[in-house]
């Protein structure tokens, strides 16, 4: 059974080589590739953290919105926990 999903993804531009577009369009094919498709994505921007995270005082927050399976978002977790880009993730169903 498909359903809504909302991802939370915040990406570390750090030692970005290239524009951030093309880092939002990787991750969204990584997202593709594991069987769904994309309703939209919303670029939020370069936000400050609260406290420094591994590092980091900020990172550019990227919200996806799509179809998908739990099992689906198991696997997009797991593949996106590779990618060193990738800073933080959260996904939560929509209505």
């Amino acid at each position: 059974m498909s359903r809504k999903y909302q991802g939370l993804i915040v990406l570390n531009t750090k030692s970005l080589e290239g524009s951030v577009d093309d880092l939002v369009a990787s991750i969204s094919k990584e997202i593709e590739a594991e069987g769904v498709k994309l309703d939209k994505i919303s670029q939020l921007g370069r936000r400050q953290f609260a406290y420094e995270s591994r590092h980091l005082e900020s990172g550019h927050y990227v919200n996806y919105t799509f179809a998908g399976t739990p099992e689906t978002i198991s696997k997009i977790q797991s593949r996106l926990r590779l990618n060193t880009s990738v800073h933080l993730q959260h996904f939560q169903r929509i209505a």
